[in-house]
């Protein structure tokens, strides 16, 4: 039996999934990365890739969350053409009955509107087609699943993809231990991009928490790839993956990165246990032990001279404590402009009305969103 080829297959056609308003940042490293053909649209990227492109894009992207690899493109106007449709695809070519998979599933502006529906009759297709085969079907496992797929339907045309990320790519692996409210590593990652810091000057988070941002910053400067800690990507999944591409891909990779001068990257929190826990996330990167990071409230910090200070100060939004918020940032607002002098301040508000509440005025603010949060980026000169 000669089977169909994949869409991705005929065309090398690849979509990545970014954050709303991260899209212009994500075309051009998907590009610096190898990728052509790129088309960046509401929170994704269209583009075409070769393995070996499409491998390293999966292993170093900071900003792209998953990659997803098109299987299968048609008109569907209703859940049971779904079902039909699905049945199809030679899942038992894709993955054995032993192993577990998950669907994620987006539905807009379509007749099929009950996203959750859409999952299980996609999930039944494949089921069905192992058992009518074998007599037994694989597993649904929604924490750790070999197999990720996705169902992606608007304006009544469907998209089954073969996720080739596996899990989310912005779950890094360095994050051990957690604080409250921490930010997601793909927006911190974004963060530090928007700073366009080239290690020319210091780098340093005064309101550190769990050190995302910290982590982020030495895994840009460093040239550590964004998932070297990951071991198992969906793309090993892929009937036409090529292992001794992959390998060379990730050796290629991995010889680029570099050491971290002292005291390029720096730290402080005034909560021991936030202090505690950075350190440990550091510790799981390369060069991460040589960040140093102090337990201090940035109020009694040493004036701070021609740096880049990155922050994510706490909004009331999640800690329930928005005057206390207001007044925190009206703090760090004095000490910029009192102590900070030469130095350019890249700030992130999870809670947009806290920019009114610094007392400073922004070079530039740019609407950035973290975990269903509206929040903004903002840019401060220090004369």
């Amino acid at each position: 039996m000669v089977l169909e080829p994949f869409v991705y297959q005929k065309n090398n056609s690849y979509f990545a999934q970014v954050a709303e308003n991260v899209e212009p940042l994500a075309e051009r490293e998907l590009t610096a990365l190898g990728a052509t053909q790129v088309n960046p649209v509401y929170r994704g990227v269209y583009f075409t890739a070769t393995p070996e492109a499409l491998y390293r894009i999966v292993y170093q992207t900071r900003l792209c969350t998953r990659v997803l690899a098109p299987l299968l493109h048609f008109d569907c106007h209703s859940t049971k053409y779904l079902y039909k449709t699905a049945l199809t695809i030679p899942w038992v070519e894709l993955f054995d009955r032993e192993q577990t998979f998950v669907i994620t599933a987006t539905v807009s502006d379509s007749k099929i509107t009950h996203s959750q529906y859409a999952s299980l009759c996609l999930k039944d297709a494949i089921v069905d087609q192992f058992q009518e085969k074998f007599g037994g079907r694989p597993n649904v496992d929604k924490r750790n699943p070999d197999l990720v797929f996705n169902l992606h339907i608007h304006k009544n045309t469907a998209v089954i993809s073969l996720d080739a990320s596996g899990a989310s790519l912005h779950r890094r692996g360095y994050r051990q231990e957690s604080v409250e409210a921490p930010i997601q590593e793909s927006l911190a990652a974004s963060i530090i991009d928007l700073t366009q810091w080239d290690g020319e000057r210091t780098l340093i988070d005064p309101m550190c928490g769990s050190g995302t941002l910290l982590c982020e910053a030495l895994m840009r400067y460093c040239r550590i790839p964004a998932s070297y800690l990951r071991e198992s990507f969906g793309f090993m999944r892929m009937p036409d993956f090529e292992p001794e591409t992959w390998q060379r891909v990730k050796a290629e990779a991995d010889a680029q990165i570099r050491d971290l001068p002292e005291g390029l990257i720096t730290g402080s929190d005034a909560a021991k246990l936030a202090v505690k826990a950075a350190r440990i996330n550091l510790g799981q990167l390369p060069y991460g032990k040589e960040v140093v990071v102090r337990t201090s409230r940035f109020q009694e910090l040493e004036p701070i001279s021609n740096a880049v200070i990155v922050a994510n100060p706490p909004y009331g939004v999640r800690l329930g404590a928005q005057e206390e918020a207001a007044a925190l940032v009206g703090e760090l607002g004095s000490f910029l402009k009192h102590k900070c002098t030469g130095s350019t301040a890249y700030l992130y508000f999870g809670d947009r009305e806290l920019v009114k509440k610094i007392g400073l005025k922004p070079a530039w603010k740019k609407p950035l969103s973290n975990g269903g949060l509206d929040g903004v980026l903002a840019k401060y000169e220090m004369y």
